[in-house]
């Protein structure tokens, strides 16, 4: 295969460890820049021995150290919001593996596409507050969104071949159910973020794995499915899918439905969305079907994990409201893990935002990044 040069945004994450993982066994995979926000001693690390052109972290007192530390190499060190779009716009990368947490990916994934990147997407909230302007933007810049999330993944793959979006009756969006699965809203009362840590099937970071307890972080697929595969909130159906072995699948006008399958390992999506449309060998992830006899689904129970009911309402009605959605999220959930709210009320605060910030039909991206200020302001003044 001919070289592919990245940049990693959010190099020392979960998805970023791997993306270099997946780099350091196809050394064809050359890696351009890559950010961090604060854990420098990892980042430092990984630049010594992928040697990018330049490393950005967001913490600009770490970026001073981080200097200092690589100064006997030729990277050059940046920090910052400005330092991350640097990176997400690097010269002779073509495509920009976006696995920052939060809204703070939105904006450097709008100027990677301007400056004609395709874009890995492991970001969800980059599509959740701006699909109508992320999306819009690669069209016009001929510009590829590739799905790093193991679930979007999965559609994307089950819909090669599909040669006409018409074709496509509903798309049905796995669900681990997290660690609370069953549970009623009485015995979800006492909630530590210790418990809500731990999830069953996969490894994530902290925020990612609070919101798939609440099922807040399907509420985000299903919103980034809308924007990603171009099909309507109502035809985006989430199972729970407790294996976590069947990562999604596609349903078509004649009842036909395809799916994607393999162990609960990120590496698959992370490297397809690298090498696409290409596949290649990858080792320690098979699946053995003897090991799973039952694959099951259920429906969610969105009375007691009624963030996603609010979720798909804020994907029905969208112009800013998922932005609402999304922020009040970031909020509530950064404040039940500093021990200022119970886990029941990180729902309860989304809910409230929801309902009190002004709504945007058509925003731009300062209405975006305005409007996530207020969610989070909102929910911070609601604890108090």
């Amino acid at each position: 295969m001919e070289e592919k040069h990245i940049s990693v945004l959010g190099s020392t994450g979960s998805i970023g460890t791997q993306t270099l993982e997946i780099a350091r066994a196809y050394p064809h995979i050359k890696i351009r820049a890559m950010s961090a926000r604060a854990n420098i001693r990892l980042l430092e690390a990984q630049a010594r021995e992928f040697l990018p052109e330049l490393v950005c972290v967001t913490d600009e007192a770490k970026a001073a150290e981080l200097k200092i530390k690589l100064a006997d190499t030729p990277i050059k060190v940046v920090s910052g919001k400005s330092g991350l779009i640097e990176a997400a716009r690097i010269d002779g990368a073509d495509t920009v593996v976006t696995a920052v947490v939060g809204i703070s990916g939105l904006e450097p994934t709008i100027k990677a596409i301007k400056a004609g990147k395709n874009i890995a997407l492991a970001n969800k909230e980059t599509l959740v507050t701006g699909g109508h302007i992320v999306t819009k933007l690669a069209k016009e810049n001929n510009v590829k969104i590739l799905p790093v999330d193991s679930e979007h993944s999965a559609i994307f793959q089950s819909l090669q071949g599909c040669r006409d979006d018409r074709e496509i009756k509903r798309i049905l969006l796995t669900a681990s159910g997290g660690p609370f699965f069953g549970k009623t809203r009485a015995e979800l009362e006492n909630i530590t973020p210790g418990d809500a840590l731990k999830h069953p099937n996969w490894d994530m970071g902290a925020k990612v794995t609070i919101d798939s307890s609440t099922l807040v972080n399907k509420g985000l697929e299903v919103i980034e499915a809308k924007w990603l595969f171009g099909v309507d909130i109502d035809k985006i159906k989430v199972l729970v899918h407790r294996q976590s072995i069947v990562h999604s699948m596609v349903e078509f006008v004649d009842n036909g439905i395809i799916a994607q399958l393999g162990a609960p390992d990120m590496r698959l999506p992370i490297q397809y969305a690298l090498t696409y449309p290409n596949r290649l060998a990858m080792t320690k992830n098979e699946l053995n079907f003897a090991e799973h006899p039952a694959l099951t689904f259920e429906e969610p129970d969105t009375d007691t994990f009624f963030a996603l009911a609010l979720a798909q309402r804020a994907g029905r009605e969208g112009g800013n409201l998922p932005a609402v959605f999304n922020g009040a999220d970031e909020a509530a959930v950064e404040l039940f893990l500093n021990g200022k709210i119970p886990y029941l009320a990180i729902a309860d605060a989304i809910a409230e935002a929801m309902d009190k910030i002004e709504k945007i039909n058509d925003p731009s991206l300062e209405e975006i990044l305005e409007t996530d200020k207020a969610a989070k302001e909102f929910v911070y003044r609601r604890q108090k």
